[in-house]
């Protein structure tokens, strides 16, 4: 199988066990990415092939625009995914790999990771971690996360541009919210059931518009072959027939259960780093 089939049946495998807090045996080596999205903090543990073996999500409003809002209550995430994670496996975490988006302080997620206790092993941002999982050698990977949109440009295997606007999933929410007259918090669950409901997705065809012209201004002096999709913000419905109007002579990538993409990136980071276990 290609890496995209891979990464695609490993995605599959994080949403079968993801919050299954069943205890298994740990394999010999294993590393753990955690992932702090303004939608959700994600815990990922990898083997040592790169296949996940625990992964654990909370919905939760703790970071904005890759900013911790509430530092507190991202602390106490990280502290509990990281204590399932040892009962699960029957191992102690001693250390991490975690991320940023592109153009923010790298500094603020290592804080909130470090006061579980553990080391940060190594910090990435996260289209580039999405780009070194699927061995990009020529493309974009696009990064729409709850709060931003991020896009590094990948060219000859090397890195050559990564920028981060504040456009993404929480933007469609609020949108959905003035629509509709509910709550955020309602406005979250109508999002998520998008792709049954058309008029949900007619309102956020708008926002996720401003995010094709984002990605066109973040892409503009290089013009990849392709764009590769990531992050929960992708799965609202419309999503890439949007891009693919938007570029039409770039070929638009997706891959299954894309919101678990990013955490089990930063995971996999760490297995050809200095974040091995």
């Amino acid at each position: 199988m290609d890496v995209l089939e891979v990464t695609n049946r490993r995605l599959l495998v994080i949403d079968e066990i993801v919050n299954d807090e069943t205890a298994v045996s740990a394999p010999e080596k294993w590393q753990v990415g955690i992932d702090l999205g303004t939608a959700d903090i994600q815990t990922v543990v990898v083997d040592g092939d790169g296949e996940p073996i625990a992964a654990f999500l909370d919905w939760a409003d703790v970071v904005r625009d890759g900013v911790v809002v509430d530092y507190v209550g991202a602390c106490r995430l990280v502290r509990e995914q990281l204590a399932k994670v040892e009962r699960k496996l029957g191992v102690t975490v001693e250390r991490a790999v975690t991320s940023y988006p592109p153009g923010t302080d790298p500094r603020i997620s290592i804080n909130v990771v470090e006061s579980a206790g553990i080391e940060v092993s190594d910090v990435v941002d996260e289209p580039c971690s999405v780009a070194a999982l699927l061995e990009i050698t020529d493309g974009a990977v696009v990064d729409v996360g709850g709060g931003t949109t991020g896009t590094a440009i990948i060219a000859e295997g090397q890195l050559v541009a990564s920028e981060d606007e504040p456009s993404g999933g929480r933007h469609v929410s609020l949108t959905i919210a003035g629509g509709l007259g509910v709550s955020i918090e309602e406005a979250e669950q109508h999002k998520r059931c998008s792709q049954d409901d058309p008029m949900v997705a007619a309102m956020a065809k708008p926002v996720v518009e401003k995010m094709a012209d984002i990605v066109a201004g973040h892409i503009q002096a290089h013009q990849p072959s392709n764009i590769y999709l990531t992050g929960g913000g992708t799965l609202i419905a419309g999503f890439s027939d949007v891009f693919r109007r938007a570029f039409p002579h770039i070929t638009i990538v997706e891959l299954s259960k894309a919101l678990y993409l990013t955490p089990l990136a930063i995971a996999s980071y760490g297995l050809s780093g200095k974040g091995d276990k």
